[in-house]
């Protein structure tokens, strides 16, 4: 069973990890949030290295992105739900650039989580509008 500190950054490291590439931005932006964000209260961050390897680990099975998804989901109420997708949107706009694969992994997560469609298009587009540069 997975923690639901674990949870939120196992979310934002399946982002990070979708296109095969965690950069430094995506990097950066995790531990920010969990330095900063209220959801992360009670985290002993230097643990964060640990679980962020542990997430990579169990991505590299066989049935890893199910199986990741089915955590996150069983280890968040649904309020916090909505948080973890918060979460992945802020990772795959931390970047530059916004890869294919890192859509498809918010479109799973989405549907994963059972996030209500109107809702995700607000997180989306609140994202957006924290990440816009001038």
């Amino acid at each position: 069973m997975t923690d639901p500190h674990r949870a939120l950054i196992l979310t934002m490291v399946l982002v990070s990890a979708a296109d095969g590439n965690m950069t430094d931005a995506e990097l950066k932006t995790i531990g920010d949030n969990v330095k900063v964000l209220q959801a992360f209260r009670g985290f002993d961050q230097s643990k964060l290295t640990n679980v962020a390897q542990e997430c990579v680990q169990l991505l590299g099975e066989a049935d890893g992105l199910d199986a990741a998804v089915s955590r996150i989901r069983d280890a968040l109420e649904p309020r916090l739900r909505e948080t973890a997708f918060a979460l992945a949107c802020d990772i795959v706009l931390a970047d530059e650039r916004t890869s294919r694969e890192e859509m498809r992994f918010l479109q799973i997560i989405r549907d994963g989580l059972d996030i209500d469609p109107l809702v995700a298009m607000a997180i989306e587009r609140g994202s957006r509008a924290r990440h816009a540069k001038l």
